[in-house]
């Protein structure tokens, strides 16, 4: 499995949540270091830049993510949320978030990895009291357990991301349908 951080799920929270890709099979964690975990900040544009990170940062960072995930799917199943999840989350989200300037060129975002911690923390509590609380839903490929934003219409979206999962599932599907189907007499 490649390196790469995938925003697939239409929220940086669920993106963020998704970093342990594969929870009910191969289990593959995403932040292996700080510079992993800073990379995921830059990349989901939560901040410009970030400064140097530890082996504290990463563990706590998996310690919150562990924590949305479980509430996202309480969420998400209509279930009570985790009593601990809500613990550790909103001990998080009170910490001091990143906060973005303006300057000559637009907006330009600093930040500590505790900040930009607390900045997820405080996302997440926003997404799980807010109007797409009830659009969660899991991606229907059975290896992913990435948690998306379903904004179509008709709630009718199946996958994650079509190039992430969508499109092995229909390949997938395909090449069962023309294994399985009949040779025509005289071939």
């Amino acid at each position: 499995m490649n390196l790469d951080h995938v925003f697939v799920c239409g929220h940086p929270v669920l993106d963020f949540a998704a970093t342990l890709r594969a929870r009910r099979s191969t289990r593959f964690e995403m932040f292996v270091t700080p510079d992993r975990l800073n990379a995921w900040y830059l990349e989901s544009g939560l901040v410009d830049t970030v400064t140097p990170g530890t082996d504290g940062d990463v563990r706590e960072a998996i310690s919150l993510r562990e924590a949305v995930y479980a509430l996202v799917t309480g969420r998400r199943l209509g279930e009570d949320l985790d009593r601990q999840a809500l613990g550790v989350l909103n001990a998080a989200a009170r910490q001091v978030p990143a906060t973005p300037q303006l300057t000559a060129t637009g907006r330009h975002t600093d930040a500590t990895p505790a900040q930009a911690l607390a900045t997820v923390a405080r996302q997440t509590v926003e997404l799980l009291s807010g109007p797409d609380a009830p659009l969660l839903k899991e991606c229907g490929n059975p290896e992913c357990t990435r948690v998306y934003v379903d904004r179509s219409r008709g709630m009718r979206r199946q996958w994650c991301g079509m190039d992430s999962c969508g499109n092995k599932i229909k390949a997938a599907a395909y090449r069962a349908r023309k294994k399985a189907a009949p040779v025509p007499a005289g071939h």
